[in-house]
């Protein structure tokens, strides 16, 4: 009989592992046939571009821009001269590389070339692969977009890709490593085994609960990891908006009586002469910001006026402004991954509370299976397609 318990929460991962599948997300599968090409080392004048394909024509692709030549090892870089196949005119000598699927960033076929910086020879390759049959140039962020839709990215690490392309502080980049290398999705995974086993529990209690062979506190035991997971849910949606203010960076008002400091201190956090510094009262009258980096975490400043009454209508509208800034810091719409995050969590929060109020097994079971598939949803298994089109359209052409 326990041998038969046992292997349900085998099965039940299983069927969690289905609903969390890439082609199964929203995400649109590759259309086939459709090779992608982009520069994706950004516009202006540097030393070495990179230019990249993904799709089933990279390797026809970098054998006709480099005059039919084999392909390079995979994962080796190679000095080839590279050539318009139309008209056969040179147009770089670059460095190669080739990265078989499913051995690659996007799980597909994947050629690299490396060339030199300038516009013209950026654009000359550009024009040459676009004459390349099967080509296209690629969407913005399609790249991760098919690594996402081959497994090779959970939508949390694409969302910490993301963040370590936009990265401006070391704060930033240490958060956006961790979540890009998984430590979010492998934290919803072990919560995910967690319900898993639970509900595995309570469906056996519900077909065999007669059944002598079954323990006593198998029910207590789901209740006790329930509560377990409760209190870790509880305690990371707390810390969510300490993460939030890292990413979008936090609204720093500076406020209070004319000639306080106020102007000296923002200059002296900024570095440099944001506002004029005078002994004069009610010098500044409007809001000034300025972007700081504030020991590796990101702030937005604001220097407002002096607040005092019985002044001139102009000074009486910088005062209006500083209290308006003071009753709304936190200005602007969080960013909506993070409010996915959150949702998500909050949300799987929620069904584990309706797990308690139940007062009926298979309400117990399905409170569960709730809860589960919000977490199944947080790291891309049942996104919507609307929520995936804003995540991708975040990224540059060629990432």
């Amino acid at each position: 009989m326990w041998r038969g318990l046992w292997t349900l929460p085998a099965l039940a991962a299983r069927g969690l592992r289905r609903s969390c599948s890439r082609q199964g997300s929203g995400a649109p599968a590759p259309s086939s046939g459709a090779t992608i090409f982009a520069l994706s080392s950004g516009q202006g004048r540097c030393g070495v571009a990179v230019i990249r394909t993904s799709g089933p024509a990279s390797g026809p692709a970098l054998r006709s821009l480099t005059a039919g030549r084999d392909l390079p090892p995979a994962r080796s870089a190679r000095l080839r001269l590279l050539s318009d196949p139309r008209s056969g005119e040179p147009l770089d000598r670059a460095l190669v590389l080739w990265f078989p699927g499913p051995q690659s960033f996007t799980g597909e076929d994947c050629a690299e070339f490396h060339v030199h910086g300038g516009p013209a020879v950026v654009s000359g390759v550009l024009q040459a692969l676009s004459g390349v049959p099967g080509l296209r140039p690629a969407e913005a962020g399609e790249f991760t977009r098919r690594a996402f839709t081959h497994g090779k990215l959970s939508l949390t690490e694409v969302e910490g890709l993301a963040d370590l392309i936009h990265a401006e502080t070391e704060a930033q980049r240490r958060q956006a490593l961790r979540q890009l290398d998984g430590e979010l999705g492998r934290l919803c995974h072990d919560w995910a085994e967690t319900l898993t086993t639970a509900l595995a529990h309570v469906e056996a209690y519900i077909d065999f609960g007669e059944d002598d062979s079954l323990e006593e506190d198998v029910l207590e035991r789901v209740d006790s990891s329930v509560r377990g997971l409760q209190a870790a849910l509880g305690a990371h949606l707390r810390d969510a908006r300490r993460g939030q203010r890292l990413r979008s960076g936090a609204h720093v008002v500076v406020a209070g009586p004319p000639n306080a400091g106020k102007s000296s201190l923002v200059n002296l956090l900024s570095r440099k002469p944001v506002s004029i510094v005078s002994p004069e009262p009610g010098t500044t009258r409007d809001v000034l910001e300025t972007p700081v980096d504030l020991a590796g975490f990101p702030a937005l400043l604001s220097d407002t006026a002096g607040l005092r009454e019985g002044v001139g209508p102009v000074e009486q509208e910088g005062v209006r402004r500083a209290r308006a800034r003071c009753g709304d810091p936190s200005t602007g719409p969080p960013l909506l991954t993070r409010a996915r995050h959150q949702y998500h969590l909050q949300s799987c929060l929620d069904a584990l509370g309706h797990y308690k109020e139940a007062r009926d097994l298979a309400l117990e079971a399905e409170a569960l299976r709730v809860a589960r598939g919000h977490l199944a949803r947080l790291t891309g298994g049942g996104g919507t397609e609307e929520i995936l089109d804003v995540i991708f359209r975040d990224f540059c052409v060629g990432k």
